[in-house]
């Protein structure tokens, strides 16, 4: 069994959990830490779980809403961190000494739990994004990418559950008070996908296998959450009510791929 649980999502911190279950055997890996040590805990308390009870830590990139409390998780546990060369490099994971490398396009297991890690345009030393698989079910990971590219859409094609960026609504973002080179960043090729380009990787990919959309990494100042889920609920001929969202403060709660 294939499951993930967001303890917080958008640019105030993010972490997810992912987990797969196979008779007596659980692998379960902590992707991202945006949150202090107290915050994390609270967060993975709220999910029935302790730091003690996870595998790894995953990390996306290196940028301080992904990574600015994997530090402190590594100096209070014996945790090994996962990453690309590049982030590992950028984040001071090397240093740390308890860092393993990431290859997009190489598989990775951990357990019952393979990672596939995908590459992506953001603007960070050497970003990657996830599938994760317990052999049965998929699950997509994607958020922090500036434009959809082909890669992306092959590896996503498949997945059976899917957490998808849905950072800004253009229309908000082009009034916000951002200032030019802000707006200019996140809208860019390199920066975050807005609803629109969410929901065409959505509708370009294959979702014959597709159970569950989550609308993750929004903007508190440029997006609304109805505005994600009419986004995305229409680029797959859905109820907007059947896309879950991630949010900043209570994340996702526990949900089945």
């Amino acid at each position: 069994m294939l499951r993930f649980c967001s303890l917080g999502s958008g640019s105030a911190g993010n972490a997810l959990v992912v987990e797969a279950r196979s008779g007596s055997c659980t692998t379960r890996v902590l992707v991202d830490n945006g949150f202090g040590w107290r915050a994390l805990n609270q967060r993975l308390q709220r999910a029935g779980l302790t730091c003690e009870s996870l595998d790894a830590i995953i990390v996306t990139h290196e940028h301080a809403d992904h990574s600015s409390g994997v530090h402190a998780l590594l100096r209070q546990t014996d945790l090994l961190v996962y990453a690309s060369a590049g982030t590992a490099a950028a984040a001071g994971f090397k240093r740390a000494g308890r860092w393993r490398s990431l290859q997009a396009g190489v598989a990775t297991d951990l357990g019952g739990l393979a990672m596939h890690p995908v590459a992506v345009p953001h603007d960070a030393a050497e970003p990657l994004q996830f599938v994760f698989d317990d052999g049965d079910r998929r699950l997509g990971l994607l958020t922090d990418i500036g434009m959809p590219t082909p890669n992306i859409v092959t590896a996503l094609s498949g997945v059976t559950a899917l957490i998808l960026e849905c950072n800004h609504d253009e229309e908000l973002l082009a009034q916000s008070r951002y200032p030019p080179f802000l707006r200019q960043r996140i809208a860019g090729d390199r920066g975050h996908l807005s609803n629109r380009q969410a929901a065409q990787l959505l509708q370009a990919i294959d979702r014959r296998q597709l159970r569950q959309v989550v609308a993750a990494h929004l903007s508190r100042e440029n997006n609304r959450p109805e505005l994600a889920q009419a986004a995305l609920a229409k680029a797959v001929g859905g109820n907007a009510e059947d896309v879950a969202v991630a949010d900043q403060d209570s994340g996702s709660g526990w949900l089945a791929v």
